[in-house]
């Protein structure tokens, strides 16, 4: 029948139960979530819901969890609607809502941490200014608190961007503007921006590996992947050491290795670092004006570009963090030549 085709399309699992307790019909949705087995409901809270909808008469809607056990540990979180019909029959459509929970905690999360993070700049800025405020007749304090006003207020505008940054690229679309782009101009750019700071700490940075490696995608974005890990490699590292960027072609694939000899990452820290706000040290991270969320843009450019980032690190013994790319081969030209985003320029 077309009611039965119809109802296996539906994404809501749906489901006849007859004044027995026993399934009449369920779709495909209600199968596989694993809330009918056989002719019965698989499910204690929906076989108590239709139940009591016999009993009363009346409609009800639930929300509940689902354990389904197994390693690792599956809970569903679902919303049932009972309706009951003639003869003890009752309808019941039950909703997967674990997503749409996970998302609105995340949602909720990310919108308290931004009020934090802004929060602190803008309240430092508050006080510095009634400080140099109170401090008019005295130039050096002035002096000394307009500067850190201009510390913070540099910390509030990049915050801000990378917002605007991390914004931008959670969509998770390929790059509009993917062209095939130089992994050495890409690496040029990231190391020329990142040359001062490691100057003034007296850092140097090395390069070695494989030349003229190719991927697709944005090569803006990618500067800022490999610009952000840099950053963090200084940031994170003792005076006068080394930070190397290693690029190798290996098959299909090209990686980008970002070393360093820093204070290194603790195993258990390893699986958060890319989250959003996440700092292994934040008194550090304020020392250093980081965000906390310079991995997590990395980590969505290199999703947005199909590839994957690792990190190998030990405490005390520093940190690689490694960008797998699908490697390309190069775009000819109108002129035969091999084309890059580079090249047109």
């Amino acid at each position: 029948m077309a009611a039965d085709r119809m109802l296996a399309l539906l994404p809501t699992a749906a489901i006849l139960v007859d004044g027995e307790d026993s399934v009449q019909m369920a779709n495909v949705a209600a199968v596989s979530m694993g809330i009918v087995k056989g002719q019965r409901l698989d499910v204690s809270e929906l076989a108590q819901l239709v139940r009591s909808v016999r009993r009363t008469g009346d409609a009800q809607t639930v929300e509940f969890d689902i354990d389904r056990g197994g390693f690792p540990r599956r809970v569903l979180t679902v919303g049932a609607r009972a309706q009951p019909l003639d003869g003890g029959e009752v309808a019941l459509v039950v909703d997967d809502l674990t997503e749409s929970k996970r998302v609105d905690a995340v949602r909720r999360d990310f919108v308290a941490n931004v009020g934090h993070e802004i929060k602190t700049p803008v309240g430092a800025l508050t006080l510095l200014a009634e400080a140099a405020l109170d401090a008019r007749d005295d130039p050096d304090a002035v002096a000394h608190f307009l500067t850190r006003m201009q510390r913070e207020a540099s910390r509030l505008s990049r915050l801000v961007q990378e917002l605007l940054d991390l914004s931008r690229l959670q969509g998770g679309e390929t790059p509009p503007s993917a062209a095939v782009v130089s992994v050495d101009a890409v690496v040029d750019e990231a190391v020329d921006r990142g040359r001062l700071v490691a100057e003034a700490k007296q850092i140097e940075i090395v390069r070695g590996g494989d030349a003229g490696c190719l991927v697709v995608g944005s090569e803006n974005q990618l500067v800022t992947a490999v610009s952000n890990l840099l950053d963090n490699a200084v940031a994170y590292s003792p005076e006068r050491t080394e930070v190397a960027v290693g690029v190798h072609r290996r098959g299909d694939t090209v990686e980008i290795a970002v070393k360093d000899q820093g204070i290194g990452i603790d195993t258990a820290d390893q699986e958060r670092i890319f989250e959003r706000f996440y700092r292994v040290d934040p008194a550090r991270s304020r020392d250093t004006g980081g965000t906390g969320l310079g991995l997590a843009i990395v980590k969505h450019i290199v999703s947005n570009h199909r590839g994957q980032i690792t990190v190998w690190s030990q405490p005390g013994a520093g940190s690689t963090f490694t960008l797998r790319l699908p490697a390309s081969e190069p775009l000819p030209a109108a002129d035969g030549q091999p084309q890059t985003e580079a090249s047109r320029a």
